[in-house]
């Protein structure tokens, strides 16, 4: 017989994470699982330490070459078996009961997506420091039904609201298969929101429930800060090229909410473009940039506030890590978009 779950993990020089994350996954209070790790090409000891495992639900499937994530879980995607398809990131990890409830409650809701809140928890830390429903000032008391319409007007870049895309949902394999749905290879970013919109399309009945039973861990990167240009320029291109199908063109209330995070994209893109060379200390490219982009006085202003309020962390409470926080917390939001 198939297993229930078949929890999928993109793997990419996770050596020091990946354990953890099979561990979590093998762990689970829902025994009737399959685990399959794609290896994508790791340089350092990933695929050992995976393969260290001798659980017969574990396969480990070994890219020769960096693909890229989308690929990377296609090949899972291809290679599951399961009643569902459960992501799991390779230096995250999963509650014990994670799975066991949440397919509970896909039953209660006849769901053919359903996600749950996310514990972020800071590396290196032994608890979480928030969630990230609560982190968005969000309350959930009950289970969520998200439309597309709702799923695309909570994705926009820098709003204070709810990304839905940034969570982490278990998908129904039947439904998948049935509407021929894969991660988009083309798009490097934002590969999560994309794929949820594609489902969502397709007719997907798409559940949030405010229990957290996934750890995120908020990890120290800095190429977050080095390459929000370019994620961001990625994001527009990928919208835009969304909005050309006629399937889209063809739902006005689709279009108004991609308009509308795409305006969002250009307006934030325009405040980088000077933030960047000003971080640089290339002054007379920051200039020309303000010449250029008069979008870029709008977002600071709405952005100064958290601006202030950072610095006062940072310099008076001595909080090491809010810029970490705030930028970890500022990629799931570009990638999600």
């Amino acid at each position: 017989m198939n297993p229930k779950v078949s929890v999928i993990i993109p793997a990419y020089n996770t050596e020091a994470y990946i354990a953890k994350a099979i561990q979590s996954a093998l762990e689970q209070t829902l025994n009737d699982i399959e685990v399959i790790i794609v290896d994508d090409g790791s340089s350092d000891k990933t695929v050992e330490v995976a393969k260290s495992f001798t659980d017969q639900r574990l396969k480990v499937i070994v890219n020769q070459q960096n693909l890229g994530v989308s690929a990377a879980r296609n090949r899972a995607i291809k290679a599951a078996k399961g009643e569902w398809v459960a992501v799991l990131d390779s230096d995250d990890w999963y509650a014990p009961e994670r799975l066991e409830k949440l397919l509970l409650l896909a039953a209660k809701t006849n769901a053919d997506i359903i996600a749950d809140d996310l514990y972020l928890i800071h590396d290196g830390a032994t608890s979480p420091w928030s969630t990230f429903i609560q982190e968005n000032g969000e309350y959930l008391d009950e289970a969520l039904q998200i439309d597309l319409i709702s799923f695309v007007e909570s994705g926009v870049y820098g709003e204070p609201v709810l990304p839905f895309g940034l969570s982490k949902p278990i998908f129904k394999r039947e439904f998948l298969l049935k509407h021929g749905i894969l991660y988009d290879e083309t798009v490097s970013m934002a590969e999560d929101f994309w794929f949820d919109v594609e489902c969502l399309i397709n007719g997907a009945r798409f559940f949030i429930v405010p229990e957290p039973y996934y750890f995120y861990r908020s990890r120290p990167i800095s190429l977050v800060r080095q390459s929000i240009l370019s994620r961001l320029n990625q994001c527009c291109i990928a919208t835009n090229s969304f909005m050309q199908q006629e399937r889209v063109k063809n739902n006005p209330a689709l279009m108004l909410a991609l308009s509308y995070n795409l305006a969002s994209y250009k307006k934030h893109l325009a405040y980088y473009q000077v933030v960047v060379p000003i971080k640089q200390r290339r002054w007379l490219t920051a200039l020309r940039e303000i010449i250029k982009n008069p979008h870029f006085f709008s977002v600071f202003i709405s952005q100064l506030n958290n601006i202030i309020k950072r610095r006062i962390q940072y310099y008076v409470m001595g909080n090491k890590s809010v810029f970490d926080m705030s930028y970890n917390l500022q990629k799931k939001r570009t990638i999600a978009n």
